[in-house]
């Protein structure tokens, strides 16, 4: 079965309105908006679309992930009241990946508890570049058998590759590695990556690796920047170790609060992301790669 026969819909919020259209326009889809309404107390009242068909596309990137996972709640119930039967949640950033297991007693392992809450509201998951770091699959945090991965790494790695020459690629940790490696692999671009010892969110110790940074050209990649700290650390390690210039590429631009001016502080040049958290820093979109997956029948056809 093609995509245009199985005729499906996809659903967006407001705020996503520019990212929702692209991809609606990629794949080819017509697109609806929920309406949203806040009450004083905080309380969300949605309404969709009042008749929907069989097969239906939410799109709902979860960063700011609270407030938007009660929404998904209330718009997977209704949508099943209003006809649909096959829901795909297209979120291209994946909130709480990171907490995959209790450091100490009494923690809550917020993947498998928001994984299985997402796999109980939807038949199938697409997403980018997931923070998955001692899970080996997104089933096993997602425990859907369409739960899709993407990754924004060889679309950055094209964007590199047209602004800067023979860069070197640079983990700002070892997390990162799987990411550094696949963008490297792409252009054949030497790579390398940092470990790093984190004494909280703020305060963290980078080592770099073993390589000549001597007039190279660096870029950080990774998944996701929120705070900066890592990667502006880093820059200023590679800058004194002889770097002649160092720019941040990420899949997911979370940059939260006074991120950028740090990273800037550093001695970080240019900044690049994807389109997957909406940000000033966009340079890449997801839209046609979300698309070719749907296209394949990977998220839309069971």
């Amino acid at each position: 079965m093609s995509l245009s026969s199985s005729n499906p819909m996809l659903l967006y919020f407001e705020d996503e309105l520019n990212a929702a259209a692209r991809l609606a326009q990629a794949a080819q889809l017509p697109a609806r908006m929920i309406e949203r309404h806040r009450f004083p107390d905080g309380e969300i009242k949605l309404c969709l679309p009042a008749t929907l068909p069989a097969r239906v596309l939410v799109f709902r990137t979860l960063n700011d992930p609270n407030d938007k996972l009660v929404e998904l709640l209330l718009v997977a119930q209704t949508a099943r009241t209003l006809g649909a039967t096959h829901l795909t949640l297209v979120a291209p950033y994946l909130a709480y990946m990171r907490q995959d297991m209790a450091f100490r007693p009494g923690e809550a392992i917020s993947q498998r508890i928001v994984g299985k809450f997402l796999a109980g509201l939807f038949d199938a998951v697409i997403t980018v570049d997931p923070h998955l770091h001692r899970v080996a699959s997104l089933q096993q945090a997602v425990p859907l058998d369409q739960a899709i991965v993407l990754s924004g790494a060889p679309l950055l790695s094209d964007w590199i590759a047209a602004h800067r020459h023979k860069p070197l690629i640079v983990g700002p940790d070892e997390e990162s590695a799987q990411w550094v490696a696949r963008a490297a692999a792409r252009h054949g671009f030497d790579h390398a990556v940092c470990r790093k010892v984190r004494h909280g969110d703020r305060e963290v110790e980078v080592a770099l690796p073993d390589v000549v940074l001597t007039g190279r050209q660096v870029v950080l990649l990774d998944d996701v920047a929120s705070t900066g700290h890592s990667v502006a650390r880093a820059a200023q390690l590679l800058l004194a170790a002889g770097a002649l210039s160092v720019d941040v590429a990420v899949t997911h631009a979370l940059f939260s609060g006074d991120a950028l001016p740090i990273m800037q502080d550093a001695g970080i040049g240019e900044v690049w992301s994807t389109d997957c958290i909406a940000h000033p820093s966009n340079v890449v979109s997801m839209a046609t790669a979300l698309a070719a997956a749907l296209a394949q029948g990977q998220a839309v056809l069971s």
